[in-house]
């Protein structure tokens, strides 16, 4: 499917397989006069075939019946075409990169990496708005949802172990302040994306994670493996503990090595966000009602009067 064509329940397309099964019986085993032959003696059907009494009736309605089936079955697959007019409304998706500048990250000599990824993401994101969050100790929003690439640019490199005044690592409370922006700012359905080397990790992590989610927005992880610099004190990467909240969280897990995961799913369109999240009515014009609506025809062929 292409992204200007969808459909939004194609589980209703399995109808069309026992719709076939039901047309080939119909063909093979139905008779005119249906089961009568087998309820009347075959001397008094004969009998009354010879005073007129019998007509068989029409064998075209079993095929009818089965073409309504089919374009009802195909109408409730929900045939969609892409809303021109999705891409205008600021508010129906948005992305939020959540940088990593603990410690850790900050001194372990990959920083340099991460931003460079955060800015390919922002890049990545389209049309759609992008917010930068810097955490370490503490979460503070470094850039407002904006479409100004330029300006985040500038933002995302500036940032380095000094922009987060608090020691520490909690990506608790950046995860609240992604959700506390999307809210805000009536964001439908959004992208968080926490780079980070997975220090901090904990239950509050995690129900941020799940709520996110509940919201109707996905969260993606980007592992920051450890640098040659990385401090002998500082907490080691924690790849699986990125992976598991990535799950929690509906989204993609990825590392700087490795981000194709996380960018394909920043850079989904709009409209496929949407429908994802359950919110299809917004970015698809549902084409079903009128192949359903088609149905009719021939069920009205069934009440046709016979000479």
């Amino acid at each position: 499917m292409t992204e200007a064509f969808t459909l939004l329940r194609p589980w209703w397309l399995l109808a069309l397989p026992v719709l076939g099964l039901l047309a080939w019986r119909a063909a093979h085993r139905s008779a005119p006069l249906g089961d009568w032959v087998r309820a009347v003696e075959p001397h008094l059907m004969a009998a009354l075939r010879a005073r007129g009494a019998v007509r068989p009736g029409r064998s075209g309605g079993q095929w009818l019946l089965v073409l309504a089936g089919a374009l009802l079955a195909l109408g409730l697959a929900g045939p969609a075409v892409e809303r021109r007019d999705t891409a205008g409304f600021r508010n129906l998706d948005a992305t939020i990169l959540a940088l990593d500048l603990s410690r850790s990250v900050a001194e372990g000599g990959r920083l340099g990496e991460a931003r460079s990824l955060a800015q390919g993401l922002a890049e990545a994101a389209g049309t759609k708005a992008v917010a930068v969050i810097a955490y370490a100790g503490d979460a503070y929003l470094a850039a407002t949802p904006t479409t100004d690439r330029d300006s985040l640019g500038t933002i995302l490199f500036a940032l380095d172990g000094t922009t987060v005044p608090d020691r520490g690592s909690h990506p608790a409370r950046a995860l609240a302040l992604a959700r506390r922006t999307l809210a805000e700012g009536a964001i439908v359905t959004g992208d968080v994306v926490l780079v980070t080397d997975g220090g901090g990790l904990d239950e509050a992590a995690s129900r941020e994670a799940a709520a996110l989610r509940s919201d109707g927005h996905r969260l993606h992880t980007i592992l920051v493996p450890a640098g040659t610099a990385l401090p002998p004190d500082a907490a080691r990467p924690d790849g699986t503990g990125l992976a598991r909240l990535a799950t929690l969280g509906g989204g993609a897990a990825g590392s700087l090595d490795a981000p194709a995961a996380v960018v394909a799913a920043v850079s989904e369109s709009v409209a496929r966000h949407l429908a994802e999240g359950g919110y299809a009515v917004l970015a698809w014009q549902d084409l079903g009602r009128f192949l359903a609506g088609l149905a009719l025809v021939p069920v009205l062929l069934l009440f046709r009067r016979s000479a």
